[in-house]
């Protein structure tokens, strides 16, 4: 249970010119902190998150490493609290991340109990470093094994990263198709007019310092298993011991002559999201596709565009993942900023004048005005270059992996949205899931194994999306649910909806709902089940809500 009053700081603020190394706040408690408890306390104007766990007090930053929410409105289980916004999990006692999308650690601060009161205290060197990177070495002399990471993304970053936490001291590289340092991509379709400067997970200094190698605009063209090489576009050949195979997914275009037109759109870089900012001022948008980038992408461009017309091959916008209800919500979002919807329909003609896009003809013979052309219908994988070799792919060419990352192949692993994957919490069922923070996951599962430190991935699902400033969240795998528990109401955009697969819960998505999801993924991850009819109680004190 979390306590999230403001508690007084006792001790008036410090002489600025105080030479102690530290910074001391007596902070007095209603009553003492129970195990499970945790509140946020000031030390110096400073947020710091006191908590109780099994039977010590502990105090640690209460910024999120993520995007900063306050970790003492998120909930607390055993040692770990979770953040209530995109569910990263810290250690209350170390202030270690144990679950992404947070990449750094958290400030860790003394705690002492005297007199049955409790003291805090700040490192002043501490002061203003909410974020804490873990311990990391480089590259050893002598040490000649060398681990190629393929693709920059979140999966790869991640791998680099903890092979260097985990005192790994060969060569490390991450070769990448891509023009920049490894971002973040959910950041494109949220905030599209981003300077790529402004979204770098970590700058060219960290790579050097840690002695991560960054190829970039370095595209794999094939992989030899057998001889452990990787060959290259331009030609290049690079030998490794290990491989991680981790390249990601591309849009998936629409199969009309018409897509080659001028302003016709896809998203997957920073520099496609600046374009279509500016080709879309005060211009008629036709977005085609009802997914979550699709949505968000129509909700930035509200306040933008001249017209926003959003065409969907299903009844509701994503009805196979959130279900009829959140997509309707979400029509209804949208229809009130003017977005108009045509559902149930697919884009048959792409018609253009003077090479540039002018008209979209519907299935239905709707023919719609259009000076931009957004398409975002689905992905496709990147795997074209591991045709021919004997990585094992499933049918839609996504690669095989054991809860380990580890492909038929020993010493290649492979993470991210090209890994279809056993996931736990689904009974070890195989998925392909395109998540932020499960590629992490992945990463780090997969430096874990090759460094011989044998740990399965068990992560449960996060996700979110942001619709007109409101923040949908998602936890679990619902796929093949039967029934929706709701609570809250809808219409009120106000609601946690529960998924009920065989008498459980087996997903969570809420609205100005917080912590449930992160509450949910807690259950979830422990291997708790949460019953039907658990989730049908009126009593939601599990939901651990403030």
């Amino acid at each position: 249970m979390s306590r999230t009053k403001q508690l007084r700081q006792e001790l008036p603020n410090p002489d600025p010119e105080d030479s102690s190394e530290e910074l001391t706040a007596m902070v007095c408690l209603e009553s003492d902190l129970q195990d499970g408890q945790m509140m946020e306390v000031e030390v110096g104007h400073h947020s710091v998150l006191l908590t109780r766990s099994e039977g010590r007090y502990s105090a640690i930053g209460n910024q999120c490493t993520h995007y900063g929410a306050p970790l003492s409105k998120g909930c607390i289980v055993g040692h770990t609290v979770r953040c209530p916004w995109h569910g990263a999990c810290f250690n209350v006692h170390t202030g270690d991340l144990e679950e992404y999308p947070g990449m750094d650690c958290l400030p860790c601060h003394k705690v002492k109990i005297q007199n049955n009161k409790v003291y805090v205290s700040i490192n002043k060197k501490t002061l203003g470093h909410e974020k804490r990177l873990k311990n990391m070495g480089g590259a050893m002399e002598g040490v000649t094994h060398t681990i190629l990471l393929l693709g920059g993304g979140a999966a790869s970053l991640i791998c680099a990263e903890v092979l260097r936490q985990e005192n790994f001291g060969g060569r490390i590289i991450v070769a990448t198709r891509d023009e920049l340092l490894p971002y973040d991509k959910t950041r494109l379709s949220k905030v599209m007019n981003v300077e790529s400067d402004s979204i770098l997970l970590r700058r060219m200094e960290f790579f050097h310092k840690y002695d991560i190698e960054v190829w970039l605009r370095k595209e794999a063209l094939s992989v030899d298993t057998d001889k452990k090489t990787v060959t290259f576009q331009d030609g290049s050949v690079q030998s490794y011991d290990q491989l991680l195979i981790s390249t990601g997914c591309r849009a998936k275009g629409l199969d009309l002559p018409g897509m080659k037109l001028g302003n016709v759109k896809m998203l997957e870089t920073p520099e496609d999201a600046r374009q279509i900012h500016a080709a879309c001022l005060g211009c008629n948008v036709v977005l085609v596709g009802t997914s979550f980038v699709g949505m968000e992408i129509a909700s930035y461009l509200i306040d933008k565009a001249s017209s926003i017309t959003v065409i969907g091959s299903s009844e509701m916008p994503y009805q196979n993942t959130l279900g009829r209800e959140i997509g309707k919500v979400t029509m209804m979002m949208l229809s009130e900023k003017n977005v108009k919807f045509y559902m149930n329909d697919n884009v048959t003609d792409v018609r253009g004048a003077e090479g540039k896009v002018k008209e979209v003809v519907l299935k239905s013979g709707t023919v719609i005005p259009a000076d931009v052309l957004i398409v975002g219908i689905g992905i496709k994988p990147n795997s074209e270059y591991l045709r021919g070799n004997k990585i094992q792919m499933d049918s839609k060419n996504f690669v095989i992996v054991d809860k380990y990352m580890r492909t038929n192949i020993p010493d290649v692993f492979c993470a991210g949205d090209l890994a279809t994957f056993p996931l736990k919490m689904a009974k070890n069922r195989m998925v392909n899931i395109g998540h932020w923070q499960m590629a992490q996951a992945h990463g780090r599962i997969a430096a874990l194994n090759m460094m011989a430190k044998q740990t399965e991935l068990s992560s449960v699902p996060f996700y979110w999306t942001v619709l007109l400033g409101k923040t949908i969240r998602y936890a679990g795998y619902g796929e093949g649910y039967t029934e929706i528990v709701m609570k809250g109401k809808f219409e009120d955009r106000k609601f946690l909806a529960l998924y009920i697969k065989d008498d459980e819960v087996v997903a969570a998505a809420s609205l100005n709902y917080d912590p449930a999801v992160s509450a949910v993924a807690e259950r979830l991850v422990a291997g708790k089940i949460i019953t039907k009819k658990e989730a049908e109680s009126d009593d939601l004190s599990w939901l651990q809500l403030s």
